[in-house]
């Protein structure tokens, strides 16, 4: 019998679903300096926080700054820039 892989499921910061990590937009917050960035590898290492591939999603993480209150701290325009040309891909 085959042992069926368990999917890593994450939160939309968005529309609060669970899916799988591989749908997902990971923003990080470094651990060496508390930068704020993209994360597209998923292998960068510090607190993580995941949105959706969709603008709907980054909306509503956006006004209700879901996405500061997941890593702790303020982001720049140029981080919601970023993640906004991410998700038009």
């Amino acid at each position: 019998m085959v042992k069926k892989r368990k999917i890593p499921l994450r939160k939309c910061l968005g529309c609060q679903e669970m899916k799988p990590k591989k749908e997902l937009i990971r923003i990080v917050k470094t651990a060496e300096n508390g930068d704020i960035k993209v994360d597209l590898t998923g292998k960068v290492s510090g607190r993580g926080a995941y949105i959706c591939k969709n603008s709907g999603c980054l909306e509503k993480a956006y006004k209700a700054k879901r996405i500061e209150k997941a890593l702790e701290g303020s982001i720049s325009a140029d981080v919601y820039e970023l993640l906004k040309e991410e998700i038009e891909k």
